[in-house]
């Protein structure tokens, strides 16, 4: 029984022996090899669970969210302001307004690469809703007409006879300013139409174009001013044909054989000149200067243009005075001399004056116009 019981332990510790060497860690020789893994026998991975979706949300790839960051369109960069100057177009059809607002009336057009006079550049306060807000104003281009009013020209020389007339974009007062023109201008009219008249339009015409359709980029202009203004050809000079030069030898002069006997000498006379006869002097009279006749002043005739109005001042000459239509300041006071001209139903309307302007002491800033003649203006 004892032997039995021996027997058993003995057992037992042996194979608590061999399992105890069976589970522990065998270390690899330092030049062993790793082990070769066959071809396609890669291990599988190991299968996890799941993720939810705020796991995932949360692992969002950092390259996706600075792609989720970024704005889906760049901003664009404004452009530069524009100087006054040459500037080029740079889209193929541009229109040019008579005002800075895309709902003004269009007066010309202008195609890529044409140059024109930038004036200044003007920012609106208040642009509407896609409507830009820099505007260069332009100088017109040569080519472009302007309209009149033909009452106001002279029929026959085409001179203006107004202080100042105001040019427009259209036959009619309801159509934009684009400028004006002086007194005795000379215009080159194109057409008639009623009581209105297109011209040429000068050099002090203006209109407007949006600011971001020019360019004064040295790179764009450059190109535009070289095609607009193209270089003159150079002519060849080719230089004189040669002058073929004859040169002629001279045939030997055989001198004349000298004489023995010399030549006669004749005497030459003596000729004594009389004296010259005595001179008389004659006494110029001294000019007579003409009398110094005071001549009459000559008068100033002017013409003017305004609203006539009554004057507010009690001490002031007239009853009425003439105020300009741009900054209804006092031009001048109107004088009757006669009484076939009734001021009264002239008040409020816009007319044109005609007369002599006269200065008086007592009011010298201000200059009196005696009425030769004074006409409504149609409004």
């Amino acid at each position: 029984m004892k032997m039995k019981h021996w027997m058993f332990a003995v057992l037992s510790f042996s194979l608590l022996a061999e399992t105890i060497l069976a589970q522990a860690p065998v270390a690899a020789p330092q030049d062993a090899q790793p082990p070769v893994i066959p071809a396609g026998d890669t291990p599988a991975p190991l299968a996890t669970k799941p993720e939810s979706k705020a796991a995932a949300k949360k692992k969002k790839p950092v390259a996706e969210k600075k792609a989720a960051a970024k704005p889906a369109t760049e901003p664009v960069k404004p452009a530069a302001a524009l100087t006054a100057g040459p500037a080029v177009a740079r889209e193929k059809n541009v229109n040019v307004r008579a005002q800075a607002a895309i709902n003004s009336e269009i007066v010309t057009h202008l195609k890529r690469g044409d140059v024109v006079t930038v004036l200044e550049e003007i920012t609106v306060k208040k642009p509407k809703a896609d409507e830009p807000a820099r505007w260069a104003k332009i100088a017109l281009p040569a080519g472009t007409v302007v309209w009149l009013n033909t009452q106001f020209i002279n029929a026959d020389t085409k001179a203006v006879i107004p202080k100042k007339l105001n040019l427009r974009s259209g036959p009619g007062e309801n159509y934009s300013v684009l400028g004006r023109i002086e007194k005795g201008t000379v215009v080159k009219t194109v057409e008639t139409k009623g009581e209105w008249t297109k011209i040429e339009a000068p050099t002090n015409s203006y209109a407007f174009v949006a600011a971001h359709l020019l360019s004064t980029d040295p790179a764009d202009l450059g190109p535009a001013l070289a095609k607009a203004n193209p270089p003159a050809p150079v002519v060849a000079v080719l230089p004189p044909p040669p002058v073929e030069v004859a040169v002629v030898t001279p045939s030997p002069v055989t001198p004349p054989a000298e004489s023995l006997t010399p030549p006669p000498v004749t005497p030459v006379p003596v000729v004594v000149a009389p004296p010259p006869p005595p001179v008389e002097t004659v006494a110029t009279p001294a000019p007579v200067t003409p009398p110094v006749v005071d001549e009459p002043p000559i008068k100033r005739i002017v013409t003017r243009e305004g609203i006539v109005k009554g004057s507010a001042s009690i001490q002031s000459p007239t009853y009425f005075v003439l105020r300009s239509l741009d900054n209804n300041k006092t031009i001048n006071y109107l004088h009757s001399p006669t009484t076939n001209v009734a001021m009264k139903p002239f008040q409020f309307q816009r007319v044109i004056v005609t007369g002599e302007e006269i200065l008086d002491e007592r009011w010298p800033n201000t200059p009196v116009i005696n009425i030769d003649s004074i006409e409504a203006v149609p409004q």
